[in-house]
């Protein structure tokens, strides 16, 4: 007997094929470090065997098959890769019941991964830690808690709750998750991104603290711009002391933060600013050359115009203390430049926050703007709060073209949804809601732009994609503004709108609209790619929450390869080793040009497609500048100063290996990634 056919689980009946079984199995070996793939096919013969002496004369099931490569696989010698398999197997068992509960019928499905980071995260727990509802749940309890909001203006609640239920359950747009965390929650603090003032006294450091570890118990981040801290040995007149300086108290902050979990969902995330012009600044760059300092710090040097002119004049530049305003010292402002890229190319921190370019765009300029969130995506005013999402790109294309009445439609549902979170959050601190009241700044940013360019055919490093990220974020951008004026007419404007920008507006709900966000784990429940990152691999290994070892493959890639004729197992698993298809011989040019992954993507391009989105997105964008292991340090310094040329609100770097501890690592045997990285910095400390 020669198995033809196989019965499927929704009834089907389809052609059978071997090579889906090898690829099962050969997954399962890499998952255990079983290194030689042709075993793959050995005992895939030997399960192909057993079914036709098994089930000669009767239809088999996929059910029948998987049996049946468990036992030959126990059977052989394999009881670790069987353990794998069928580990796997429940998981995609529970993962199609929650397809069912999602209505997910397309591409791309809800993965293994994502199905953990769901349950550790973000699904409520009862108080013996037993998770209480499923995936649908959670979004019915978000769509509810946000959609009651419109009971206030007028609005037809039952009609927003299905609206807001569909564009999350189809994974089309999804909040940030302090919102999906908290949302009908008991906490029922929704943002994600803070900013708060650290004034030059004991009590207002202490008041920080404090402040700030509330704020990260709810599952917020915080940005703190340190620069109005006396700087190290100056005079402090009440203890007739010396002062410590700026990074003394940012170890204090780390501490404090050190002995939070954030609501028990994510680690403590933190961005601190320091002024180029302050003191103390030469500290602040090289502080993080040591390990294990800082550890849930981002550190960002405030940039000014006056600075990169006297880089460029090779002038002296005065350092000024904040306390008397008065210049204490000149350094020559190439030596702190040169200080800032080397520190950057050796640690991935600095980051630079090109801050008079950040208040050149402020919507409210009579209030200035010094600090960012943790991702620096989002510059705030003291006290200030946002919170952001993210519509999944991948998602908006039909017949090979972007579907651009969709986008519109996901674009209005975002804003409204984004515009109702500022009414029902429950903020942390008295001050917050005031401040993220008077402004109502929301941040609609994109995820899923790597698949958009390849189901289109686009290469990331092309004309042709720098074009279409600038048509689709002015787009967005111009729609979210329709839809906030819509809401202003209707709702009223926010408090601040008569000092704002937007005189030629006859309303405006929020300040601001747009935000690129990093994206993180709504990205890897979403299935795509994070933010407007290009993929960081095609097929790696991936270690789950629950401490296994999955083997992925990026499903676009797969079926390509499929439909092209050139899949095969070994072929993953030589991409897995290499982290680059780029040399790999076998597959076809074009596929190599649309499938480039970060590393092969040169640092021009990855700046030109952050200053492409800049050009219209009214915060900041979140981008890292990914750079091989092997770049120099002029290549960082040229990243720098594009960014500055192209008018980026800021810029981060990171060349691979410069960190010993990442969440990426390439080799050792195969490209690994930890359960919660889908694209950026692969560092340890990078946040969301």
């Amino acid at each position: 007997m020669t198995i033809s056919e196989i019965k499927k689980r929704d009834g089907r009946i389809v052609k059978f094929e071997q090579r889906k079984i090898t690829d099962a199995i050969h997954k399962a070996l890499v998952a255990v470090h079983q290194k030689d793939g042709k075993i793959a096919k050995k005992l895939s013969d030997s399960v192909v065997k057993n079914l036709e002496k098994r089930f000669k004369g009767r239809l088999i099931t996929i059910e029948d098959t998987q049996n049946v490569v468990i036992e030959i696989l126990d059977k052989k010698g394999f009881k670790k890769v069987a353990e794998e398999y069928s580990s796997y197997r429940k998981k995609k068992a529970e993962i199609r019941k929650l397809k069912k509960l999602f209505g997910i019928e397309l591409e791309p499905k809800l993965t293994v991964n994502a199905l953990e980071v769901l349950r550790k995260r973000y699904l409520l727990k009862d108080e013996n830690g037993n998770i209480i509802e499923t995936p649908d749940n959670l979004f019915k309890r978000v769509a509810k808690a946000i959609a009651e909001v419109d009971r206030r203006y007028g609005g037809n609640i039952l009609k927003t709750r299905e609206e807001f239920y569909k564009i999350m359950s189809r994974l089309e747009f999804l909040p940030n998750s302090p919102t999906l965390f908290n949302a009908n929650a008991p906490l029922g603090q929704l943002s994600a991104c803070f900013v708060l003032p650290v004034e030059d006294s004991l009590e207002s450091i202490f008041d920080t603290v404090k402040n700030m570890t509330l704020i990260e118990q709810t599952g917020g981040g915080v940005g703190f711009d340190f620069s109005k801290l006396r700087p190290k040995g100056d005079i402090v007149r009440s203890s007739k002391g010396v002062a410590s300086g700026p990074c003394s108290f940012m170890k204090v902050f780390d501490i404090a933060t050190d002995t939070i979990k954030q609501g028990g969902k994510r680690r403590g995330a933190m961005m601190a600013i320091l002024r180029v012009d302050h003191p103390d600044i030469l500290e602040f760059i090289t502080i993080k050359s040591k390990e294990n300092v800082l550890t849930n710090f981002n550190l960002s040097v405030a940039i000014t115009d006056d600075f990169m002119d006297a880089i460029n004049k090779n002038k002296d530049f005065e350092l000024i203390n904040p306390r008397t305003e008065k210049p204490v010292k000149k350094l020559k402002a190439r030596y702190i430049w040169n200080l800032i890229i080397e520190s950057a190319w050796k640690s991935g921190d600095p980051g630079l926050i090109f801050i008079d370019e950040i208040n050149r765009k402020n919507p409210t300029p009579e209030m200035t703007i010094n600090a960012t969130n943790p991702c620096g995506e989002q510059p705030l005013l003291d006290y200030e709060s946002c919170n952001l999402g993210s519509m999944n790109l991948s998602k908006m294309i039909r017949e090979n073209d972007i579907d651009w009445d969709k986008l519109k439609r996901t674009v209005h549902l975002a804003v409204h949804f984004l515009d109702n979170v500022i009414d029902a959050n429950r903020f942390p601190l008295p001050q917050i809601e005031r401040m993220t009241k008077a402004n109502r700044k929301i941040g609609l940013g994109v995820m899923g732009f790597a698949e958009l360019l390849i189901r289109l055919n686009i290469p990331y490093d092309s004309e042709d994609a720098i074009k279409l990220a600038e048509k689709i974020i002015s787009f967005i951008s111009k729609e979210a503004r329709k839809k906030s004026e819509e809401l202003g007419l209707k709702r009223g404007s926010f408090p601040n709108f008569d000092k704002s920008i937007y005189k030629n507006y006859k309303a405006m709900r929020n300040a601001t609209v747009t935000t690129i966000a990093p994206t993180g784990t709504i990205s890897i429940i979403a299935g795509c790619s994070s933010g407007i990152e290009p993929l960081f691999a095609i097929s790696f290994m991936r270690n789950v929450l629950e401490g296994e070892r999955l083997f992925e493959v990026n499903p676009l890639f797969e079926r390509i390869a499929k439909q092209k004729g050139f899949y095969s197992g070994i072929l993953l698993e030589k991409i897995a080793k290499e982290g680059s298809i780029k040399d790999i011989k076998g597959i076809p040019n074009n596929v190599k040009k649309i499938f480039k992954t970060a590393l092969d993507i040169k640092p021009e391009y990855h700046v030109r497609m952050q200053a492409a989105f800049q050009k219209y997105v009214d915060n900041s964008v979140s981008k890292t500048i990914n750079l091989p292991e092997n770049a120099t340090k002029n290549d960082v310094k040229k990243a720098f100063e594009l960014a500055y040329e192209l008018k980026c609100k800021g810029i981060t770097v990171y060349r691979y290996g410069s960190k010993p501890q990442q969440v990426l690592y390439i080799g050792k045997p195969h490209i690994t990634a930890e359960s919660e990285y889908s694209g950026g910095c692969p560092s340890s400390i990078c946040p969301f």
